[in-house]
């Protein structure tokens, strides 16, 4: 059942406002895959947030409470002693570590360079950026994708096209393919 297929989630697909959004709205019920994450990853996320993406305090504490609380099960433990038998990029190791334990197949990550496929292969471990996680979710549920992007765009009182263009700056290859699935022209935001 595709809803329990285990995805690792990488901070740096965690961190933007937008991509989050979506990402965690398909992990809902009904779910298009399950979420998983560690303590290191959204502590990574929590800095990111409040250093470079200069969200105020109670914004990042608000996000890390939300998340924890919708997602409980999404939290992997006991998997630093995998740490040292990872190959890939020494800074994302623990990523690497977490989608073993938790024998997930897929980690979604816009930083590709740091998980070679020569390191993740003997683990049974693909790494794919989020545009393409994202087609590919698209192209197995296309209803669930679009009901959740107006699901987004009604919460946020915009136009789904305009909540598209926005997921645009992040994922252009998602937004046009959706795009051009539905007939829509993307708005300048």
């Amino acid at each position: 059942m595709r809803a329990d297929f285990p995805v690792v989630l990488d901070a740096c697909v965690l961190a933007p406002a937008n991509l989050c959004d979506l990402l965690l709205s398909l992990a809902e019920t009904p779910r298009l895959y399950l979420p998983l994450w560690s303590e290191e990853i959204l502590q990574e996320v929590k800095r990111t947030q409040a250093e470079d993406l200069e969200w105020p305090p109670h914004l990042v504490e608000h996000w890390q409470t939300n998340v924890r609380d919708a997602f409980p099960e999404a939290i992997i433990t006991h998997y630093q002693y995998l740490i040292p038998v990872c190959t890939n990029h020494e800074k994302d190791c623990h990523v690497l570590a977490v989608a073993i334990k938790a024998k997930a197949e897929v980690i979604v990550t816009a930083n590709l360079r740091h998980f070679p496929t020569e390191s993740l292969a003997p683990w049974g471990v693909e790494a794919i950026d989020p545009a393409s996680y994202l087609i590919n979710l698209h192209t197995l549920d296309p209803g669930i994708v679009v009901s959740r992007l107006e699901s987004i765009a009604r919460r946020r009182k915009l136009a789904p096209e305009v909540v598209l263009a926005k997921l645009g700056r992040s994922v252009p290859a998602f937004a046009q393919h959706v795009a051009g699935a539905l007939g829509w022209q993307l708005p300048e935001v």
